[in-house]
């Protein structure tokens, strides 16, 4: 961040002396992107910048109370953002003639309207992008999307080190820059909070946990935690209302699912949207599988605990948690024992100290590099076969019905063949490469599951061993250990050599990542 003026006293440069003043223009397409967009350039000197801050309409645009929410701790609280169609923003980029441009969009779109740009620029901005929240593990998606952009920002000295690794892999010669995460006060004005007795928010996402049966399960515990707490509220909240757009498809709503809980939901059991920032102001705790809602907390000094019942895995995006101490199972939510990370965790996992936040100074450079000599614009990493017809089909796809041109139609009536047999191909590929690791499980020695032959000491011993079990002979004792699970135990009486090989439980780590980069 820029330094404040000069002290009482001091002497203000002037004339060809003073600071030249830049101006940004930033643009967000869905509802976690406005937060995280907003929330990033408000924390930017007005002395320095001039920034315009706009929306674009798009399947994903945040409706009018998701968009107040989104802003409510920034500059545009009291006059929302202006929304623009896609055609207005290249035309808006020809007028303004930014310094920088901020893209704070979903991949697809980043891809897109950076191409825009570039081609009505009349002089060549600065591409900043980047990722609104928790970012580990670094994905080849976020950086491919991103890979003809100049500074991509992140939020922890973990990401900038996970993806830098991952970038120079991939060889894309991307830039980095450290943002503290704009939800909440510097690390350094970290102080404990949380109010005793207030509501225990649950901040849930839209893909985490996925599947339906895992959702409804965590109502339980809610209502559970609930009926424990019959003085206390529990709220659900959630990012979008039903029938409103948010950055991620929600396939099971948490508000439908409450009609199906045994007993149905306690009264003190409720459905809320609005900033997380507000229900955080008078919350007790906060507990969540994945949430960004989660560093939110810990950043304003709340307490937290983070579900693991679901495991720890890539596709929870809770991985980032190992070794913070907030991992816990849900019993801990319901007996009312929330958390507070460990120290050493802090400062490699967003809680770095705000003076060790560079992206503002490195974006600078970028605009003095490029006034003083032409800046090469990065190659696009991936997805660049077709020419027009491939920028007219990439642009469709990222704008849905928003992009109403006729090359858009074209390149969608051409490329929805190919692309469905592209995933055709690609989903056989990825059942080969699943069953081919399972096999992999199966075989090693320290797989997820082994088969011990014992002998027992008398007849039916051990719990649930068959009755006709006798003493002296030989059974398989079959242990299985999926990750962050209670071991399951099975015991037989069968000879060992009849008993079929144990198929190995689908191992989370091992599925691939499902989350829109």
């Amino acid at each position: 961040m820029s330094d404040a003026a000069g002290g009482a006293g001091a002497s203000v440069p002037t004339g060809k002396d003073a600071p030249a003043r830049r101006r940004l223009l930033a643009i967000a397409d869905s509802d976690s992107y406005v937060k995280w967009g907003a929330s990033l350039v408000d924390r930017l000197s007005d002395d320095t910048w001039d920034i315009d801050f706009l929306v674009l309409r798009s399947p994903l645009q945040p409706s009018a109370t998701q968009l107040v929410a989104a802003v409510a701790d920034t500059r545009w609280a009291a006059t929302p953002p202006e929304v623009i169609d896609f055609a207005d923003f290249a035309q808006r980029v020809a007028d303004v003639d930014p310094d920088a441009v901020l893209l704070a969009t979903r991949g697809p779109v980043v891809k897109v309207m950076l191409r825009a740009a570039l081609a009505v620029a009349r002089r060549r901005p600065i591409f900043v992008t980047g990722l609104p929240g928790i970012s580990i593990p670094a994905t080849r998606k976020a950086i491919a999307y991103r890979s003809q952009s100049d500074l991509m920002v992140l939020h922890s000295a973990r990401e900038i080190r996970d993806f830098g690794k991952l970038a120079d892999k991939m060889t894309v010669p991307q830039r980095f820059g450290l943002a503290s995460l704009p939800f909440f006060p510097p690390a350094d004005d970290i102080v404990e909070a949380g109010v005793p007795g207030g509501p225990i928010v649950f901040a849930s996402q839209a893909k985490v946990p996925a599947d339906r049966e895992d959702r409804v399960q965590l109502l339980g515990w809610l209502a559970e935690t609930a009926r424990r707490n019959p003085g206390q509220k529990v709220v659900i909240k959630v990012r979008a209302a039903a029938g409103e757009a948010q950055t991620h498809a929600e396939q099971w709503d948490y508000s439908a699912l409450l009609a199906e809980l045994p007993g149905g939901a306690p009264a003190n059991l409720v459905v809320e949207g609005g900033a997380m920032s507000k229900h955080l102001a008078t919350a007790s705790g906060l507990v969540t599988v994945s949430s960004t809602a989660a560093i939110e907390a810990i950043g304003l000094g709340v307490p937290v605990l983070l579900l693991d019942d679901f495991g720890v895995s890539k596709k929870l995006i809770n991985k980032v948690f190992v070794g913070s101490g907030v991992l816990a199972p849900a019993s801990e939510m319901i007996a009312g024992r929330f958390r507070r990370p460990h120290p050493e965790w802090l400062d490699d996992n967003y809680f770095h100290p705000a003076s060790s936040d560079d992206w503002e100074k490195r974006l600078l450079k970028l605009i003095r590099k490029r006034d003083n000599e032409k800046l090469k614009v990065h190659t696009q990493h991936a997805g660049t076969t077709g020419g027009s017809l491939r920028e007219a089909w990439d642009r469709k796809r990222a704008l849905g019905s928003y992009d109403r041109t006729l090359s858009g139609y074209v390149a969608l009536l051409i490329g929805s063949p190919f692309a469905f047999a592209l995933r055709c191909l690609g989903w056989g590929r990825r059942r080969a490469k699943r069953a081919l690791k399972a096999l992999r499980r199966m075989l090693r020695p320290n797989g997820v599951t082994a088969a011990v032959p014992v002998v027992l000491a008398g007849a039916g011993a051990g719990a649930g061993a068959d009755s006709s079990a006798t003493a002296g002979q030989p059974v398989l004792v079959a242990v299985e250990l999926p990750p962050a699970r209670e071991p399951r135990i099975a015991l037989t009486s069968a000879p060992v050599a009849d008993v079929a090989p144990i198929a190995a439980a689908a191992h989370p780590v091992d599925d691939a990542e499902r989350r829109t980069a």
